[in-house]
């Protein structure tokens, strides 16, 4: 009986470890896999070209760089030009600063108004999910969908709101809540 223990064990530990053949087969495996590649039975993706529209670090990034003596394509509107005359961001400083002194000369019909801009989602789901995180807290917003360089983006907006001190005491609402605003003069 205690020989065919030993006997067992030494048949056991004579044997090549598995480790080995396992690096084995990868070591096979990488040597066909290029040979194929060398031969060209992989194919190889071809390199994108860019865009009409795109922008200038991406083709300064790919491969091939256009001669200078071709003329740069524009676009039919410069995107940074006109999107300052549809928005003004008030900065927090400028805000708190005017939500202070109360005008009592301005009648609240008069004041400036203001939206509050509390996400940019591409997925709409997600803009619905953070106007009911709004509804919880017991603001109304409202959802506005554009187009910015071929990407529908939803945006979650409070407001109008009249004069800054609201404004500012609705973001310090939303602050206390842990989310974040972008506070904007309204173009009416």
């Amino acid at each position: 009986m205690a020989r065919r223990k030993a006997a067992t064990r030494t048949r056991g530990r004579s044997g090549t470890p598995s480790w080995m053949w396992l690096l084995t087969g990868m070591l096979i495996g990488l040597g066909i896999a290029w040979y194929l590649f060398a031969r060209g039975y992989i194919p190889q993706p071809e390199p994108a070209e860019p865009e009409a529209g795109a922008d200038t670090a991406e083709v300064a990034d790919s491969e091939e760089i256009a001669p200078a003596t071709e003329e740069t394509k524009t676009s039919r509107y410069d995107f940074f030009t006109v999107l300052p005359e549809m928005e003004v961001v008030v900065p927090e400083d400028e805000l708190s600063r005017q939500a202070r002194p109360e005008t009592p000369d301005r009648p609240a019909d008069q004041q400036e108004q203001y939206l509050l801009q509390v996400g940019s989602f591409k997925a709409r789901g997600d803009a619905e999910q953070r106007k009911a995180q709004l509804a919880l807290l017991g603001e109304t917003a409202a959802i506005q969908t554009v187009t910015v360089n071929d990407t529908t983006w939803h945006r979650v907006r409070i407001g109008p709101v009249s004069g800054p001190r609201q404004a500012e005491d609705i973001r310090n609402k939303l602050a206390d809540n842990q989310i974040d605003s972008l506070v904007m003069k309204n173009p009416r």
